[in-house]
């Protein structure tokens, strides 16, 4: 069988082994695919990787023999599978790999809005604290989050898992989402309404899936709920936030601060108004690509792979 990663690089830059592929069959792996480039580079294929190459419509119906399509990521949006499934071509995906990692990234995305640690240790290197003319000095105001409120949009497991750190750091956990159930692991977790969590919250942290529903749903009316003194956090996908209303409602203090690890476009464009924006933190979505997470996530993709090869297979999205 002949096997094609078109995008391997960001799950493996070199830290990894595809070597659990070959064993299906010849597999090539290439860094990156550039859009031209993506009937060329899947040729012959029976089975083929992507995590962010798109493979839309158009491509699916040239794709000569291609009966598996791997998603090397829990969102699957850059592949069409209804269009894939009109053709009888298997797409899966890998859920819950990162839910640890993307959980303690945020948290750290919080504690860096609270303490500005980064800023404080460069304002050190830079000689700050050897000219100051007390034992101590800080450019920032400090926060603390004992006793203050967190609302989680979106409680699935990276939102559950955020809702338990946060729970350690002594917040209260609110949550808005699909799920408004109360199984046990919930206990202590408040179910609210969009409009009423955004209005108690000292910080809100986005964890849900973009949705037609979801798309654009933090945007100037939605900020304006918030407190002055609020921050916003977002690990999910750019486009829940309009990045526009924003970056605006930050340059004009409308809340606190703001910490992003994804934006609307991937790279961004060099003008992407969150980048310049006040007390605002833009991480080049990371979240989720720590090492540890990376490994599980090319561990699982393989056994999905495994069980399309035995005729079991699982994690199918279409």
């Amino acid at each position: 069988m002949k096997i094609v990663v078109l995008d391997g690089y960001s799950l493996n830059p070199g830290d990894l082994s595809w070597k659990g592929l070959e064993e299906f069959g010849d597999a090539t792996v290439y860094d990156r695919t550039a859009p031209s480039d993506i009937l060329k580079n899947i040729g012959g294929a029976e089975a083929i990787f992507t995590n962010k190459t798109p493979l839309d419509a158009h491509t699916i119906e040239r794709m000569k023999n291609v009966r598996y399509i791997g998603v090397l990521a829990t969102g699957y949006n850059i592949v069409d599978v209804e269009a894939a499934g009109s053709r009888g071509i298997t797409v899966t995906n890998v859920p819950g790999y990162g839910t640890s990692a993307v959980a303690q990234f945020t948290m750290a995305l919080l504690l860096e809005l609270c303490h500005h640690i980064g800023e404080h240790g460069a304002a050190v290197r830079a000689g700050e604290w050897t000219r100051s003319v007390d034992f101590t000095f800080h450019n920032h105001p400090l926060i603390e989050l004992e006793g203050k409120t967190m609302g989680i949009i979106g409680m699935g497991s990276i939102g559950m898992a955020v809702a338990r750190l946060a729970r350690a750091f002594g917040m209260n956990v609110v949550y808005y989402g699909r799920n408004r159930k109360k199984p046990a692991e919930f206990r202590g977790f408040a179910y609210k309404e969009l409009d009423e969590l955004l209005s108690i919250s000292d910080v809100v942290s986005l964890h849900c899936p973009l949705t037609d529903e979801t798309r654009g749903m933090i945007d100037s009316v939605a900020i304006g709920l918030m407190k002055p003194t609020a921050l916003l956090i977002n690990t999910s996908r750019g486009p829940v936030v309009n990045e526009k209303d924003l970056a605006e409602a930050l340059n004009r203090g409308t809340i606190a601060g703001a910490a992003v690890d994804v934006l609307s476009k991937e790279p961004p464009d060099a003008d992407n108004p969150l980048i310049a924006a006040a007390n605002c933190m833009v991480t080049p979505h990371i979240a989720w690509a720590a090492f540890e997470a990376r490994r599980r996530l090319m561990d699982a993709a393989i056994d999905n792979f495994r069980s399309f090869i035995k005729g079991n297979p699982v994690n199918k999205v279409n």
